[in-house]
């Protein structure tokens, strides 16, 4: 399967093709109508992915099919949580030119339009892969299909030329134990077909970024080395290439523990690196404890993003499990993404804000009670920040205490009551406990420890309501009331 700051923003949105401003017409009505609706549910919101993501200058993209904007849920979480699209499958050889010189954008012109109508950045998918073919390519022989490669490259480019900020120009070349892959293109052209793929796409625009991208290349291993040598070896030669891309398939408990020194190695190539398509998939049916080291697990991926300077962000392979491709492929395995099928985040939503934001990772609790007695600040020694999402009837909060006296805290118990009768229905990086509307949480066995002169802690919660979801307006720690933020 496949898969900047704001300034780097700038080149995907300032010039647009004209057949991507005709497209962007097609979709301005519905999109006008969509937000409408959806105002109330967005107006909630006070932290996004997009707005976590956006403070650290990192993209934050979604693979998106333009077949489901029309579903409020799914565009509402596609408009507002995501700085980044990529087209799942509209932008690929078979969606594009079923017949041999006979190019179809239509798709492809609905994904670009809504990326235009929504300020957001297009990233272009796939340009070459050995997957998803039409038929007629694998008629062709050698120099046939080396033509071919070429005037598909130089159609697509051209075409999303100004609205394509980069793209996956080769995706999936190589083999786990690192030799080439033996697909249509490497044993009717040999190796120069991927070289050839990237000078014809530079060619085409010379201002899109241009990518490799594959899966299975997270950790430093016989793949992933194979593609280092190929990038090592193209960058020496002039060979234009910019990026590459960590598919990041992963399985629950399973992220590579050298994937941050795995992306820096690239990076000190002198190309940029991006989570192209992340998902965590585990057995199914999820529980609690798998929910939580999958929120965990998501954290590590966006704290291993974060620790090098030239990864650009991170983009997840889909936003509810009801359409994820995991199920399918990899059957008894699912639930992978950050929505389940309902559309309610799950903790690796909260997970991904506060990894963003610098926070403690959430993992599941385990600890009754805080680990030591609680010492408390002053009455105007803490603040609290309380934010929260809401769909539907569900909700998740993100809650962050800082501590802005001058003696650290060790044990840490938070109260506060909720006012419009919400209810708790999972926390995680706390031990939480309700009573009627009084909810209290305490620390972890990890996070008993509030650090003096602003010292914080963050830990989050799923929640349910009926009718309104009015955020907690006091909130006291150890006992002392804290200002509310």
């Amino acid at each position: 399967m496949t898969m900047r700051s704001p300034a780097r923003r700038t080149h995907g949105r300032a010039a647009r093709t004209a057949v991507g401003m005709i497209a962007a017409g097609l979709v301005a009505s519905a999109a006008l109508a969509g937000s409408a609706a959806l105002a109330g549910a967005s107006s909630a919101a006070t932290m996004t992915l997009r707005t976590a993501a956006d403070a650290r200058g990192k993209d934050i993209g979604v693979a998106l099919d333009p077949n489901r904007l029309g579903e409020t849920a799914y565009r509402s979480i596609a408009d507002t949580e995501f700085s980044l699209v990529v087209p799942e499958n509209a932008m690929k050889w078979d969606a594009t030119e079923p017949t041999q010189g006979t190019f179809t954008y239509t798709a492809g012109d609905q994904v670009a339009a809504y990326a235009s109508s929504t300020g957001k950045e297009l990233y272009g998918h796939t340009l070459v892969w050995h997957s998803q073919l039409p038929g007629w390519v694998s008629n062709l022989d050698g120099a046939a299909l080396l033509a071919a490669e070429k005037s598909h490259i130089t159609n697509l480019v051209t075409h999303f030329s100004g609205a394509v900020s980069s793209w996956d120009v080769v995706n999936e070349a190589f083999n786990d134990d690192g030799s080439r892959r033996q697909s249509i293109f490497q044993t009717k052209i040999g190796d120069s077909w991927i070289e050839q793929a990237f000078t014809t796409a530079r060619a085409a625009d010379p201002t899109a970024k241009l990518c490799i991208n594959d899966y299975s290349t997270d950790a430093i291993n016989a793949k992933s080395t194979a593609i280092y040598n190929l990038v090592k070896d193209f960058t020496a030669r002039g060979i234009p290439i910019d990026c590459v891309g960590f598919q990041a398939h992963l399985i629950l408990g399973q992220v590579p523990g050298d994937l941050q020194a795995n992306l820096q190695r690239f990076a000190d190539l002198g190309v940029d690196v991006r989570i192209t398509e992340l998902d965590i998939r585990m057995s199914t049916p999820s529980d609690a404890t798998k929910l939580a080291t999958q929120a965990a697990n998501y954290a590590s991926v966006v704290t291993a993003c974060l620790a090098v300077s030239r990864c650009q962000g991170i983009t997840i392979w889909g936003i509810t499990d009801t359409y994820s491709w995991v199920p399918s492929t990899f059957p008894g395995q699912g639930a992978a993404l950050v929505w389940d099928e309902s559309y309610s985040p799950k903790p690796a939503y909260a997970a991904i804000v506060a990894a963003l934001g610098g926070a403690p990772t959430p993992t599941p609790s385990v600890t009754p009670t805080p680990t030591a007695s609680p010492t408390a600040p002053p009455a105007s020694g803490c603040s609290v920040r309380y934010t929260s999402t809401q769909w539907n009837t569900g909700f998740t909060a993100s809650i962050t205490i800082t501590n802005t006296a001058a003696s650290p805290v060790t044990g840490w118990v938070l109260r506060w009551a909720y006012p419009s009768g919400q209810t708790v229905t999972q926390a995680w990086s706390s031990v939480t406990t309700q009573s009627g509307a009084i909810v209290t949480a305490a620390n972890a066995a990890w996070n008993p420890t509030i650090a003096a002169h602003g010292g914080s802690v963050q830990f989050g919660l799923n929640g349910a309501y009926s009718g309104t979801n009015a955020a907690p307006t006091s909130f006291t720690l150890n006992g002392a009331a804290c200002a509310v933020l």
